[in-house]
């Protein structure tokens, strides 16, 4: 069986995620206390207990990857041969995949994207960033509007292209705001404001790009397995093409709905690690089936399939 592995982004936290692999396995359990010691970051108290810290991007970010890392190696310590044709993230997903295809270490990723959510929060702090979601509008629809508001000076720019009908839209906040009926005008079933404080995938994140650039450069390997790049919807597989890549993914729209039309037809089906969001994606996208490893249970029940 031909598989692609997916890893979720930043909207896919909860509290209690990873338990169920911390409990049952080995791996999954060393990682999480490893990962504790090397970020100085209490990763048991982040994911497990009530905390006001993770809806904060600098630890929603590697509590998300430290998530999609425990699934992955609790599914590798069962099936030690699964191996993947590509593997692809949506927005901070790429880090997963980029860990797990051999791009970085797995404990220098979580301390990259503690970085990372830090430099986004940093560069959005100084303005009032904010991310809209716009239902039931064609792609073309979307970026004219973008592109007229554009022209009047307003900061809204198309950030996910999450699948038909659906696009994430970023920028200013009040920009956001006054364009809402815009989008409604066209014919979106919604335009809604999402719970963000930082606009990603767009130009305003142009020095968190740039700083995220120099501690790439300390980390990435010069070789890897295939990721498919959120920036050209392409794969890539060395660290010359990484880091132009990763240095365009801030500031440029996350084109997964076009990745995954792009490579479908290599695969026989995806398995998503840590969540169930891009499972809901890919249904509007593919007809390949993704099986999402959410708990250990989960991943009893995904072997059972494969065998």
């Amino acid at each position: 069986m031909n598989i692609a592995f997916i890893f979720p982004g930043q909207g896919s936290q909860t509290i209690g995620m990873g338990k169920s692999f911390y409990e049952n396995s080995k791996n999954a359990k060393e990682l999480l206390e490893s990962a504790s010691d090397f970020c100085k970051i209490d990763f048991k108290h982040l994911l497990f207990e009530e905390n006001d810290q993770l809806n904060k991007s600098e630890f929603t970010q590697p509590a998300i990857v430290l998530n999609s890392l425990m699934a992955y190696v609790a599914l590798i310590e069962q099936k030690p041969d699964l191996q993947a044709v590509f593997s692809l993230g949506h927005s901070l997903g790429e880090f997963s995949a980029l860990a797990v295809n051999g791009a970085l270490e797995f404990l220098q990723t979580l301390t990259l994207t503690n970085k990372r959510g830090f430099f986004m929060q940093e560069d959005c702090s100084k303005v009032e960033a904010g991310m809209m979601v716009v239902l039931g509008l064609d792609d073309q629809i979307v970026e004219s509007i973008c592109e007229k508001a554009q022209k009047e000076n307003k900061k809204i720019f198309a950030a996910n292209y999450n699948c038909d009908g659906q696009i994430v839209v970023a920028g200013l906040k009040p920009d956001l705001i006054s364009y809402e009926n815009e989008f409604k005008n066209a014919g979106a079933k919604r335009a809604m404001l999402l719970n963000m404080s930082v606009a990603s995938h767009c130009p305003l994140l142009e020095n968190a790009s740039s700083k995220l650039c120099v501690e790439l450069e300390k980390t990435l390997k010069p070789n890897f397995k295939a990721v498919i790049s959120n920036a050209n919807a392409k794969i890539y597989t060395d660290k010359e093409q990484a880091l132009k890549l990763l240095k365009s993914q801030l500031i440029s729209p996350v084109l997964y709905k076009q990745s995954i039309k792009n490579y479908e037809n290599e695969i026989d089906c995806f398995i998503e690690f840590g969540a169930s969001v891009l499972k809901g994606l890919n249904k509007k996208i593919s007809s390949k089936e993704t099986y999402s490893l959410t708990n250990f249970n989960d991943i009893d029940e995904f072997l059972k399939v494969i065998k």
